[in-house]
């Protein structure tokens, strides 16, 4: 209660009309704030829009990503060949899963082919062997690397939330230490320590430590959310993986 009684001294003080009984004018007060204390909030609230934005687009994009990724594994668990799954890919391209296999299947396809072009001249009336990779790291390394370009697709602008969360607090932190130093100004000034001379710098202080806050905490919260939802597609790729090379082992070395 006393603290609501310093600002509404503060909006007393400003000629800030209460919003109601026991409420503030938020509005009002930031209209009446210096240019300092708005160009604080403008850049607070520009970073906010920005990782809200974020927030519910990668939210859309994580869900879209976990929906494919079971209808692929489904499908991919229950095919007996590879170009059946190839076949499905485009209509569950949101999965992860779905770069890491035609990854997989790309370099797969390719020694085998180099096997078939070798060996085709040189017995063109045999019978086709049973094909066999050349080298299974290649296949190995292929799927690393598609597995680093997919984290890197689902970790794209999260780290913007960090950037936010650590951020905004320390923009919040110099609007109110403006206010503070404005608010001894006109203590100085006026040579009075009242509340109507202390409020206004105070009111407008608070109110950026608040909008720092309203853009950081969001911010930190769901850049852990996202940043766990990573490590489980990241671990999920690393399963599927390791599914892909033993299917490839078993079938062609």
């Amino acid at each position: 209660m006393r603290t609501l009684g310093y600002f509404t001294l503060a909006l007393q003080a400003q000629g800030v009309p209460e919003s109601g009984t026991g409420s503030i004018n938020f509005t009002e007060l930031i209209a009446h704030s210096n240019w300092l204390t708005k160009g604080v909030l403008l850049i607070l609230l520009l970073f906010s829009a920005v990782s809200w934005g974020i927030i519910l687009f990668k939210t859309w994009q994580y869900r879209r990503a976990s929906r494919n990724t079971t209808m692929f594994l489904q499908v991919f668990r229950k095919s007996t060949k590879f170009s059946e799954v190839q076949a499905v890919c485009s209509s569950v391209n949101a999965s992860p899963l779905v770069g890491i296999f035609q990854s997989g299947y790309a370099e797969l396809n390719a020694q085998l082919r180099q096997q078939q072009a070798a060996e085709s001249p040189a017995r063109p009336q045999a019978v086709v062997a049973r094909p066999t990779l050349k080298s299974l790291d290649a296949v190995d390394r292929a799927l690393l690397r598609a597995t680093t370009s997919e984290v890197g697709k689902l970790e794209k602008r999260v780290p913007f939330l960090a950037t936010t969360a650590s951020i905004t607090p320390f923009i919040g932190l110099f609007g109110t230490v403006w206010g503070i130093m404005a608010a001894f100004q006109n203590i100085g000034a006026q040579g009075s320590t009242s509340l109507n001379v202390v409020a206004p710098g105070i009111a407008e202080a608070l109110v950026a430590t608040a909008a720092g806050l309203f853009a950081a905490v969001p911010a930190v919260y769901f850049y852990n959310h996202f940043t766990n939802m990573v490590k489980e597609f990241a671990a999920e790729m690393d399963d599927f993986s390791l599914e892909f090379l033993n299917i490839s082992e078993r079938n062609f070395t």
